[in-house]
Order: structure tokens, then sequence, then C-alpha cells
């Protein structure tokens, strides 16, 4: 095969790719750093209608999903909501999922006409690579009738289980696009002192999975004491280089991939596009393995840090709604969480502050409102933290685990959450 002709025969443009797409079809579309903003951006000019989009956290108001003169002509079904998806959920519709699972149930439950996703250049082998995404990329594209990758010049080049060869693909787009790039945000004072006690939990030669926001920004800070930490998570953020950079996160602890960060997809700034280009320490793999429970439960020592909305009395999380009105996703929440706490001396830790709306609410409550999701189910729940300390509640019964909780509410609100408490009998 001689690769750069088969290069040139691939090689086409977003009208022809548009033009091959038929009504009804199943599209299925990279993630967050690596949506192809080309075929996203131009989607809603294809003649095709009934097609149905499959996304994860929109960067991008796109014109398919928030223009309703489109909104009888896609579906747009996505993993894992962000702000866009929040304005748009007229149109947008949430695929209930573990992260772990997200790729094969949706392979093994609906046919995939076409992939489309982002790559590097190719090399001189005939591999492009995937970039900064396989949570569910790689899987949905060796299942796909038709492959269609943006090749950008500024995808990082990665390691890992991210190449695919040109033999697989069946047409290319040049394009030339900066990434998206996820916001960096500082701690807020209240995010610190959750941070401080979180902290205290974490033994050096930990491995750690660590999210993305204040919280976990501001637990970041705070590991500086710490030594030979170790990385297992699902999302590369722009705080593991710092910690890399100190010296705190060495890898040389890890039970499995010993010496290697290990993650499913990168989500951050520039300069950590920068850092995951051809580094051979950060191994991108699978959401399939990287988020199995039974994998992350193979690391010693392992600790989950998950935000969430809120916990009701006897410990039931909900990370991703408030009532109906849906606000995130599972993710890869509880499979974090539970392979921490199956870890040999792990820890699955779910921190948030007390209270939202200004301080007007308690996110500690009773009951969760009608229709909320449980994203932690009580028989599984570790550590909560709030910004008023941290409790353990695994193996607690209901009334010791409500008192541990109200000790740990605002105090505006603990004496309301006592009398409801008593009310249902909880205490």
């Amino acid at each position: 095969m001689n690769l750069r002709e088969e290069y040139q025969k691939k090689l086409t443009d977003i009208d022809k790719v548009l033009s091959i797409l038929q009504d009804n079809w199943t599209i299925v579309v990279g993630m967050t750093p690596m949506e192809p903003k080309v075929f996203l951006r131009n989607l809603h000019r294809t003649q095709a209608s009934g097609l149905e989009i499959y996304t994860c956290l929109n960067t991008e108001p796109y014109e398919f999903c928030s223009n309703g003169k489109y909104f009888n002509r896609f579906y747009n079904y996505s993993w894992f909501f962000g702000p866009y998806n929040r304005k748009l959920s007229k149109n947008t519709y949430y695929v209930p999922n573990n992260l772990h699972q997200a790729g094969m149930n949706l392979v093994q439950s609906t046919k995939i006409n076409v992939f489309v996703g982002v790559a590097s250049p190719m090399d001189e082998k005939g591999f492009f690579t995937l970039s900064a995404s396989v949570v569910y990329e790689k899987d949905v594209l060796e299942n796909a009738d038709i492959v269609v990758l943006e090749v950008n010049p500024n995808a990082p080049r990665t390691h890992g289980d991210t190449h695919v060869h040109i033999s697989e693909v069946d047409y290319l787009i040049e394009v030339d696009y900066p990434l998206p790039q996820a916001e960096l945000l500082e701690p807020a004072e209240v995010e610190k002192k959750i941070a401080e006690h979180i902290v205290e939990l974490i033994e050096d030669g930990s491995t750690i999975q660590l999210g993305i926001g204040g919280i976990p920004n501001a637990v970041a800070k705070f590991l500086v004491e710490k030594k030979d930490l170790g990385i297992h998570t699902e999302m590369f953020t722009e705080s593991m280089i710092d910690l890399f950079e100190a010296g705190v996160i060495t890898n040389k602890k890890k039970t499995l991939w010993n010496g290697k960060f290990v993650c499913t997809f990168a989500y951050g700034s520039q300069r950590m596009y920068k850092f995951i280009d051809d580094n051979p320490s950060v191994l991108f793999l699978r959401g399939r393995y990287v988020n199995d429970p039974y994998i992350i439960a193979q690391n010693e020592k392992m600790v989950s840090i998950n935000t969430a909305l809120m916990v009701d009395l006897t410990g039931n999380v909900c990370s991703e709604a408030i009532g109906t009105s849906h606000y995130s996703g599972t993710g890869g929440q509880l499979d974090t969480h539970r392979g921490a706490v199956k870890s040999k001396g792990g820890k699955g830790i779910i921190a948030m502050r007390s209270t939202a709306k200004d301080g007007q609410v308690s996110t500690i409550v009773p009951l969760l409102p009608q229709g909320s999701p449980i994203t932690v189910p009580r028989q599984e729940l570790d550590y909560v933290v709030t910004e008023w300390g941290a409790v353990r509640l695994r193996g607690l019964p209901t009334r010791k685990r409500a008192l541990a909780l109200i000790s740990i509410a605002h105090p505006d609100f603990r004496d309301y959450l006592t009398k409801e408490a008593q009310k249902l009998g909880l205490i």
C-alpha cells in the first residue's frame, strides 16, 4: 500500500461527507476535546432527515441542535450535559450510562452508520491517533459502517490505545482549528476548606482520580506536601502537570501501570495539550478499561474524588440533576467511586459545598427532590466532605448516617435537618 496515495484517495471536503448521509442514520462523534467541529458546524446543511447524533459534553451551540427550525430533522443524544446541553434541553436527550459501559452499550444496542472524530496527522507508517480522547471513540470507530476523521495539526499525538491506521478510515477532512480548552477555575475560599479536609484523607503513595472544577483544583493545590502520588483517572487535567513538576506525582507506587499516568481523555489548556503530545508517560486507554471498577480496584490506596449536587440524610448522592431538570451526567462517578471503595486501603470521596444558591439552600437534604436520579446509592457511599468536615458513612446505620451528615451541614440548616430527620424516623 502506498500510504500517501491512499491518503489522497480518502481526502475530501465537508460537502462530500454531508452528501453521503442518509435519512434516519445514527452518527456518533468524538467527545469534548475531540469534537469534529467542521462536521458539527455544518451538519444542519445536510439534506438527510431523522438523524440521531450522539455527542458528549458539547462545547458549542451547534445549529443542528440549537436552532428550532432543525428540531424535526435531528435528535441530539448526549452522554453528559454541559452548559450548552442544559440550555438546549428541548432537543437534547440524556443517555443514562456509566462511563465504562457507554461505548459498548451503544455498539450492542444500535447500528452505527457513521463515526466522525478528530485525529492527529498521519505518521510515516500510516497511523493517526485519536489524540485526547478514547472514552468510547475507539470502540465506536471499530463498529461503525463509515469512519470520517478530521485531521487537525493542533491535535496532540498521544500514546496508548489511540492509534488508527489509514486502512480503517473511509474519509479524511483536513482542518485547522484550536482544540476546546477547559476554563481554569481558581478555587474559592469555601472550596479551599473542603480541599483541606480531603487532603487529610490522602496518604503518601496513593493513586488518585481527580476531576475538573474548583474543588479538584483546590485539592491539587493542597497536595504539595504529599509524596509519590500516582494517577489513574478518567480525565487528565492541568493540575496534574503542576503536581508532576513539583515532584508530588511520580507514579512510582502504583500497582497498575507503574510509572505511567493513566487516563481516558484530557481536557485543559494549550499547555496541557502540549504536555501530552508525544509523551510516553501519559497513556490514553479505552474508557471501558480505565473506568472499569474491577481495574480501578487493583490500584492499592486508590482515592476517588468526585463532586455532587446534593446528598440525602441516608446517603443517597445526586450529582446529575435537580428533580427532573437535567444538569450533567453520571459520567465516571459511580465507576471510580466503586473502584476506590473496593481498593485495598482505598477511599471513595464525595465533596460538595454545604449550601447552594448563595447560601439559601442546604445541599444536605432530608429527601432528594422528586425525580432526582441517584448517582451513588447509599449502600456504596464512603466519605462525604463539605467545608465543615469529613465523615465516613460506609457501614453505618441510617441513624448514625443522618447524625454524621448533619454534623457537616451548614450550621444554619442543622436544626432544620435534625427536625426533618426526626419526622422521617431517622433519629
